[in-house]
């Protein structure tokens, strides 16, 4: 069985970082492309960063520079690591599984789904 755990989030400052984990199981990492998508209250889910098996990257516009996707297949964990965040980052981040990495993720191109993990950024 396919799974993603989340785990990292939590309350930061303006400007501050944190680093977000979506650790998987029941499949391994270099035979998947992995996508980080986040969701704000009142908002629509947008696709935030993705990696394909040959660890080649996409970003949305608005988290280039900023934040930096990657793996490590021996821990088979997708981590984010997110610096100068903004109060606008502040959302559920989910993992998932895509069946293609091409450009920033898209919701059509997923498989399976973590739950989720909260970061707020105060002002």
């Amino acid at each position: 069985e396919v799974q993603l755990v989340e785990s990292g989030g939590g309350l930061v400052q303006t400007g501050g970082s944190l680093r977000l984990s979506c650790a998987a199981s029941g499949f391994t990492l270099d035979r998947r492309a992995i996508a980080w998508f986040r969701q704000a209250p009142g908002k629509e889910r947008e696709g935030v960063a993705c990696i394909t098996t040959g660890d080649i990257t996409y970003y949305e516009d608005s988290v280039k520079g900023r934040f930096t996707i990657s793996r490590d297949v021996a821990k088979n964990t997708v981590y984010l690591q997110m610096n100068m965040l903004q109060p606008e980052d502040t959302a559920v981040y989910h993992c998932a599984t895509l069946r293609r990495c091409a450009g920033p993720p898209r919701d059509t191109d997923t498989n399976h789904w973590g739950t989720g993990t909260l970061v707020i950024v105060s002002p």
